[in-house]
């Protein structure tokens, strides 16, 4: 029996540690050779001596555990070297099928006082660094296309957070980088359809280095898997990269702890029409305040509930 991603190539951004890793030796599981990208130097061990880099640890446990792997220690959110990783793919596995967007910073600080570069910086890496690599990968989609004069084979999921769906009141970076993220895989999902491409977005909850203070409150079980193990995500991107999920595009799902939730679009709630040209004040306070009066107090846009979703 043939595994379901065998014959495909897929890119993994941020996969020397916790999601990013988990979901590229998941992919190589299912039959996928993978270019793991983790930006960043070589750390040092304990003794002072240079460590190898990330990236290249998980590609060569993939290649032991008889998968296909390159690393790439690029910057995602620099344009050039995006083109570079998709290029580099393409190089080694003779096409690119799947791109996983999961590379991602935090800079955790309240609006009011948060700095210019900690916005600048959040935004860089998640937004621009899931533009970069979608840019590349859907050119390179789009030119064999149209060679082809066929649909082609491409999947691409982009990575986004609860912290977007209820409204992080100390992430105003994230919250605003993964909100965009959605924007841009629902607009992805309709401008590359014609061409075979599908692009979801994840929701994930998983404690990782980057979410260690985020879930420090969070005891770890004395046995048994943690249920914020990054494991519990990496399925469902190996789920949508597959055939199988050909039917699924322009979707978002939260996932965790052996949960899937499937993310429903807004819907309008109320429509007031004026009895004028236009509307006046005195017209929308009559209409406006009156709706919201019976609100509850704290009710926004933000999906607050999606924080209670946990299985059974």
């Amino acid at each position: 029996m043939s595994l379901p991603l065998e014959g495909l190539s897929a890119v993994v951004t941020g996969a020397g540690r916790g999601l990013g890793r988990a979901e590229a030796l998941e992919l190589a599981r299912l039959g996928a050779a993978v270019v793991v990208n983790d930006y960043g130097q070589p750390g040092r061990d304990g003794s002072g001596e240079a460590s190898a880099d990330p990236a290249d640890e998980v590609a060569a446990e993939i290649r032991a555990q008889g998968g296909r792997a390159v690393s790439h220690t690029g910057d995602v959110a620099d344009f050039q070297q995006a083109g570079e990783m998709v290029g580099l793919a393409i190089r080694e596995f003779g096409k690119l099928d799947v791109l996983v967007n999961n590379a991602g910073i935090l800079r955790d600080r309240m609006v009011f006082s948060m700095t210019e570069d900690e916005w600048d910086s959040v935004i860089r890496v998640h937004l621009k660094g899931h533009f970069n690599t979608t840019h590349f990968a859907a050119a390179h989609w789009r030119e064999q296309s149209k060679a082809a004069g066929a649909k082609v084979y491409g999947r691409i999921v982009n990575t986004s957070s609860e912290a977007f769906l209820a409204g992080s009141a100390g992430q105003p970076n994230y919250a605003a980088a993964k909100g965009g993220i959605v924007g841009l895989t629902t607009s992805t999902a309709l401008a590359l359809a014609r061409y075979g491409v599908t692009a979801n977005a994840i929701c994930p909850r998983a404690r990782t280095r980057m979410t260690e203070d985020v879930f420090a409150g969070f005891r770890r079980p004395d046995e048994g898997l943690d249920p914020l193990a990054p494991e519990h995500v990496a399925p469902l991107v190996g789920y949508l990269a597959a055939p199988a999920a050909a039917g699924i595009n322009g979707q978002l799902f939260v996932v965790h702890g052996g949960m899937v939730a499937i993310v429903e679009r807004p819907r309008v709630r109320a429509k007031f029409d004026s009895k004028q040209d236009t509307f006046s004040h005195d017209e929308l306070d009559a209409l406006l305040t009156a709706h919201y009066a019976g609100r509850p107090p704290g009710e926004t846009f933000a999906a607050a509930e999606v924080l209670g979703l946990g299985r059974g």
